[in-house]
């Protein structure tokens, strides 16, 4: 590194991908304490999911802020048990991550708990042993560490958690992830990862060589589009969840809503071939989506 380099800042190249989710994070509309501490819930999630999927900044400066050696800098889940280790100083100590010491003050000024964070560490560690999932029942039992802890710490950010907020917050959040799922079939294969219930795939005669093709069989077309419809039957479900709240919340929820919605638009658009890369929302779609949620159409 020449002296008019820098290095890489790996907490900035973290919260930076947030303009990139199909979902408002923290938008500008919220007062600045809950951007502050959603964002820091943010920071979280994505390292996290940075670390399980081998996309951490290069350079190994998170290696190195968790404790790990350069030797072991490639092993995730090394780096998932270094990471694990550093959240649980968020609650007992001080913590070395940038990342996780911008948590501490969220975590104290909002009482949260150990539980979903560590939710989400442990579906990237199932993703590193867990490449297929056999039943749908399978699937949600993913989602359940994977998405549905992160709808639950924004309603407790918020302080409106309730059973039934969060009954309805995880079929939210599991929609979203299984819209994800379908965007990202073939950047998933790569990796060799396939979201795709195996029971689903059988019964649409879709092998996963079908996967890795450029473009969709019709196959293909209709176990997307099953599997969107039940995407979209989730989000129909938690969809109540927006009008339970009030004031700028309402306006957040009803972007997650929204952002599914759209997103599941789009997958429809590209008449369900999601081969040939993520089909992704035009904002203006993703507006109209919010407005009908908030005006109660649908």
């Amino acid at each position: 590194m020449t002296a008019t380099e820098t290095a890489p800042d790996p907490e900035r190249a973290t919260l930076d991908k947030a303009t990139g989710e199909n979902f408002p994070v923290a938008p500008f509309f919220l007062p600045r304490a809950w951007r502050d501490d959603l964002m820091a819930v943010y920071g979280f999630a994505r390292l996290v999911d940075d670390i399980g999927d081998g996309d951490l900044a290069p350079g190994g400066a998170d290696a190195r802020l968790l404790g790990v050696s350069a030797t072991e800098a490639e092993d995730r889940l090394v780096l998932l048990d270094a990471f694990e280790t550093d959240l649980r100083r968020v609650f007992d100590g001080t913590p070395r991550h940038p990342l996780l010491r911008r948590l501490q003050p969220t975590v104290r000024r909002r009482s949260l708990t150990p539980e979903p964070f560590l939710g989400l560490i442990a579906a990237n560690r199932q993703d590193q042993l867990v490449a297929r999932y056999e039943t749908y029942d399978d699937l949600l039992a993913y989602c359940e560490l994977s998405a549905n802890p992160v709808g639950r710490l924004v309603l407790a950010v918020t302080g409106t958690s309730t059973p039934e907020r969060i009954r309805l917050s995880d079929a939210i959040c599991t929609a979203l992830q299984i819209v994800e799922h379908l965007q990202d079939v073939a950047e998933d294969l790569g990796r060799d990862r396939i979201y795709l219930p195996a029971t689903d795939m059988k019964r649409f005669h879709v092998q996963e060589t079908d996967l890795g093709a450029k473009t969709a069989s019709a196959s293909v077309r209709a176990l997307v589009a099953y599997e969107a419809q039940r995407a979209r039957d989730l989000l129909n479900e938690g969809a109540p969840l927006v009008g339970s709240v009030h004031g700028r919340l309402r306006l957040l929820l009803a972007g997650f809503v929204a952002g599914g919605r759209a997103a599941i638009r789009a997958i429809a658009a590209a008449e369900y071939d999601v081969l040939p890369g993520p089909p992704k929302p035009r904002k203006l779609q993703l507006l109209r989506e919010a407005g009908a949620i908030l005006r109660g159409e649908g």
